[in-house]
């Protein structure tokens, strides 16, 4: 009887702060990889925002790096708009994808960045680069709202005399500290000095000091 081999792929989930959101999303990728038979390897996501740098993104990273060392077929996402912070970012992500033979599923979209010889589809090239274009101006209007906004809450705060900022006994949860400090956690775990962290991303040693106690 002859065995039939399924595509191996690994998801990619957007991840937002909020936790059924997360969920939601990674079910929906992973029902429908069975659905078309495709063999969910691996799933990486972590709660960080997408204007973080790819260096900064431990899921990416990790992705590229499992995904160089294993039969990967294709990489799965919902959409496209937190692959990078930017479109070089993300298409930079894309072509390392392309690279190693590896294709980009979007999900919404029903497209893939690699034909079934194993070039890249020209067609699907092109609306990713629109797509990412697009999601790149919708942050940057959301960001320049959110200035206008603090701007005008810090001068009526002035007018009024009210006092900014949080109250002088407000202490960081734990979640609040590991969401922060994901990255200087994930270096700390590496075994990596807390001198050579400082170096890399710039938290004071005090403050390592004190996410030791997560790792």
């Amino acid at each position: 009887m002859e065995v039939i081999m399924k595509d191996k792929v690994v998801i990619l989930a957007r991840v937002s702060t909020n936790k059924q959101d997360y969920d939601r999303q990674i079910v929906e990728l992973t029902d429908y990889c069975n659905r078309v038979g495709w063999e969910v390897a691996k799933v990486f996501a972590n709660k960080v925002s997408g204007a973080k740098a790819v260096e900064e993104r431990t899921e990416i990273v990790d992705m590229i790096e499992y995904i160089k060392a294993s039969a990967i077929q294709r990489v799965v996402v919902l959409e496209i708009s937190r692959l990078g912070r930017n479109t070089l970012e993300a298409l930079k992500v894309i072509q390392t994808l392309n690279e190693n033979g590896v294709s980009l599923y979007i999900k919404n979209y029903n497209l893939e960045t690699l034909n079934p010889d194993g070039k890249p589809n020209p067609v699907a090239s092109l609306i990713t680069t629109i797509l990412l274009e697009i999601a790149s101006m919708e942050r940057l209007t959301i960001q320049e709202r959110m200035a206008s906004g603090r701007d005008k809450y810090i001068a009526k705060c002035r007018e009024t005399g009210v006092k900014m900022g949080r109250p002088s006994s407000y202490r960081k949860s734990d979640d609040e500290y590991k969401e922060q400090y994901s990255k200087e956690i994930s270096l700390l775990r590496k075994g990596i000095s807390l001198r050579n962290i400082y170096a890399i991303t710039g938290t004071s040693v005090g403050t390592l000091r004190k996410l030791q106690a997560f790792v």
